[in-house]
């Protein structure tokens, strides 16, 4: 098992981290990869890359969907991040090749964080 380390600067932000997942398996034949992050207020996703419209668009959705400011039981003012959390999962698996990760053409790896700025960390297991 690989921990990778995020850094996050904003309450709500999505990181791409396509490139650190790629490196860690870069030496790999074939298997799967599984991404995790361990937090109960952020997510990882996979979706389109190419335009950073459609991430833009994911979390403007997420945040009507899931007002940060409904008035919620939760005491600690952060139970919008955890119920996005849940809509995002925490875990992403991608098969791999000797071309390192088999996602789609436009595919990225996004760590989602719905509760910033923060330390966070992402444990990547080959399998």
């Amino acid at each position: 098992m690989i921990e990778l380390s995020i850094k996050t600067t904003k309450r709500t932000q999505a990181i791409n981290i396509t490139s650190q997942v790629a490196r860690v398996v870069r030496d790999e034949k074939a298997g799967v990869i599984h991404v995790y992050t361990p937090h109960t207020t952020c997510g990882l996703t996979i979706n389109e890359e190419a335009d950073p419209n459609v991430i833009r668009d994911i979390m403007e959705a997420l945040e009507r969907m899931v007002p940060a400011n409904h008035p919620y039981a939760h005491m600690e003012g952060n139970s919008d991040a955890h119920i996005k959390a849940v809509l995002t999962g925490s875990s992403v698996s991608i098969p791999l090749s000797e071309g390192g990760l088999n996602l789609g053409t436009w595919q990225g790896i996004f760590f989602m964080e719905f509760d910033g700025p923060r330390e966070r960390k992402v444990l990547v297991t080959i399998i």
